[in-house]
This record gives C-alpha cells, structure tokens and sequence, in this order.
C-alpha cells in the first residue's frame, strides 16, 4: 500500500474540481482553540476520566456531577473562539456555495465551534453542548445560559481536591415546557448510546456522494466516524488526513498533511486559481 503524499500542489488540483466535499473533524481542530479534548494524558475532570462521566448510568446515579462536569465544559466553550482551521473551513463554503459546489461538516465535536466561525452545512453526530433534552418529555431546546441554572453558578472546578457540589436533584436544570418541569440532560450522545439516526444517514447520504473527503484533527478510533472516510476511500474517492500525527486509517489515504490543522488547513482550502471570482 502506498504512503499518502503530502503534495499540496496535488491535493489542491483534486480540491479545484471536486464538486462535493464532505469535511469529518474531531477534537484536535478544537484543541488548538484551547479547548480541553478529555482524551489521552491529562484528560480527567477532578479524578473522572470523561467516560466515566459521560454515560446515562454516570447521569442516574449521580445527576449532580455530571450537571458539574458540563458546566464546567460550557462555561469554558463560552470564553474559546474560532482558530485558523475552522474559519477556513466556513470561508471555502461559503465562496464554493457561491460557485455552485457543496462544502458539508460532519463533526464529532459537541462545542459549536463551526458554528461560529460561520459554517451553516454542519451534522452534528455527537450532539451539542449548548442544547438540553428533558429527561420527562423529550423536548430539546438550545440553552446558553450562564450558569445554566443557580445551583451551578461557580461550580464545576476541575481540581482532583473539588469536593462534589451534591446539589438536590430539584434544584439542577429543569424543564421549562409548560406543566413538565422535568430534569434536563445535556443532548449529547454519551457512550453507549447510539448516533441520532436522521443525522446518521444524512451523514451517510454525504459521504456516499462526495468526490472528495477531508478527516481533520480526528484520531479516527470512534466509531462509527471512524469507518467514514476508510468507505471513502474504498470507493476511489480521494482522501486527506490533516492532523498531529497519523492515525489506524492514515496508510488508506491519498493525501497526509502533518501538523496543526490551523496551520496546514488555510493553504489548502484558500482559492484556487482556476476558481471563479
């Protein structure tokens, strides 16, 4: 099997023609806004690894610290902004949506960080921070709100000394549908639940009708985004990884772009010269 090639002169001649691009990121493109991944070393919230945070069952047996751990991670995602790879990213969409051509993000990324760099093609598979669902009724609303209720205000602190807060379950967010008043969640995706299945197939709708693939700043071990691009590829579709290292999928790829994403992605995205004014 071929080593992908780093020839941006080359990628950039498959990127002036391709008509539909699908764009898979993960947590390396918001790392390098500041944003903590919980993934590898370091990765713990007091003495919790995120996968111990981040089930229904962690949520049911105690609500309380949960609620802390998303609070913690909400009230820092309101002080992080956009760095160079997202706004390329939103940038090359809205001049190719200009000429015609279709620019989709498919993130695991749950912090909106696309969204405000002004993408608007955006699937979300793991959900969004900044939207709650109603344990009771089911309703999901967006909620940003700081804190997002009283009881949390200035909890959260990630040192392993934090003592729990054990806030009374009536005093942590609640539903505002009239006559509910259920406990919320966050609406995010938590391990061992499954993938929204309307997202999951327009994803998959994407994925099977582009003619060019992006994989930035994902490790490629969480599944199932992690099997995306390799189907991808499977298919002839050219490929490009940009990221910090390689990953399992890497040697299945036409293009490698080593490094920070904020720092490879700008040139690669930037007009073409044969691109339309």
């Amino acid at each position: 099997m071929a080593r992908p090639s780093s020839d941006l002169a080359a990628f950039r001649k498959t990127f002036s023609t391709a008509k539909n691009i699908a764009i898979i990121t993960g947590a390396g493109v918001s790392a390098e806004s500041g944003v903590p991944t919980f993934r590898g070393a370091g990765g713990y919230w007091r003495k919790w690894e995120a996968q111990q945070l981040a089930t229904p069952e962690a949520f049911s047996r105690n609500p309380s610290r949960v609620w802390e751990f998303y609070h913690y991670r909400r009230e820092v995602m309101l002080t992080k902004d956009p760095n160079p790879a997202h706004l390329a990213i939103a940038e090359c969409e809205e001049r190719l949506s200009k000429q015609g051509r279709n620019v989709t993000v498919i993130t695991q990324n749950i912090d909106e960080l696309h969204r405000h760099a002004g993408s608007k093609n955006i699937l979300e598979l793991h959900g969004n921070l900044f939207k709650t669902r109603c344990m009771s009724c089911s309703h999901e609303a967006t909620n940003y709100h700081s804190p997002i209720c009283a009881a949390l205000k200035g909890k959260g602190a990630p040192d392993p000394d934090t003592e729990d807060a054990q806030i009374p379950v009536q005093q942590l967010p609640r539903c505002e549908q009239k006559g509910c008043h259920g406990l919320l969640r966050p609406a995010v995706v938590w391990f061992g639940e499954t993938l929204d299945s309307d997202i999951l197939s327009r994803a998959e709708e994407v994925l099977d009708s582009c003619d060019l693939c992006l994989v930035v700043g994902t490790s490629s071990v969480v599944y199932p985004a992690a099997m995306f691009a390799p189907q991808v590829a499977a298919r002839g579709v050219h490929v490009a990884e940009f990221n910090m290292e390689n990953t399992p999928a890497t040697m299945r790829f036409k293009f490698h772009f080593h490094g920070p994403c904020g720092t490879t992605l700008p040139p690669a995205l930037e007009r073409h010269e044969t691109e339309q004014k």
